[in-house]
């Protein structure tokens, strides 16, 4: 008895430790608004270290260039200054990220084939 009780409180708090992190990930019942796009987007970036090699978090700074119904589109410039280097007077664009409202999917700009496609980040380093 006491450790079928024991199995049903472990059950019970591994279920509340992971209920946020499943909800997060399937389809949204509440759109992403354009903060809760942009975080999720710096996170995924940070987390997986998609630039760590390439240049400091410091000197990358995100901005929003279009908001639809459907996604927020953003895009990662360097920061030019006496800490990253660079002309103060130029901020190049790095990449360019759709993070979509109601399923949190995240897409990168290719340039080369001029589409988008589905964020990964093996391919992205």
């Amino acid at each position: 008895m006491i450790r079928l009780f024991q199995a049903n409180a472990i059950a019970a708090v591994a279920m509340a430790l992971t209920s946020p992190f499943i909800a997060e990930s399937g389809s949204r019942s509440h759109p992403l608004d354009e903060n809760a796009a942009l975080d999720l987007l710096e996170r995924t970036l940070k987390c997986d270290g998609i630039y760590e090699k390439r240049i400091l978090s410091d000197c990358i700074a995100y901005g929003t260039e279009e908001t639809t119904n459907a996604y927020f589109g953003f895009v990662l410039r360097e920061i030019h200054n006496a800490k990253c280097g660079g002309d103060p007077d130029v901020t190049p664009a790095i990449d360019r990220y759709r993070v979509y409202r109601r399923s949190g999917k995240i897409t990168r700009w290719n340039p080369v084939e001029d589409k988008w496609e589905l964020y990964k980040p093996a391919r992205n380093k």
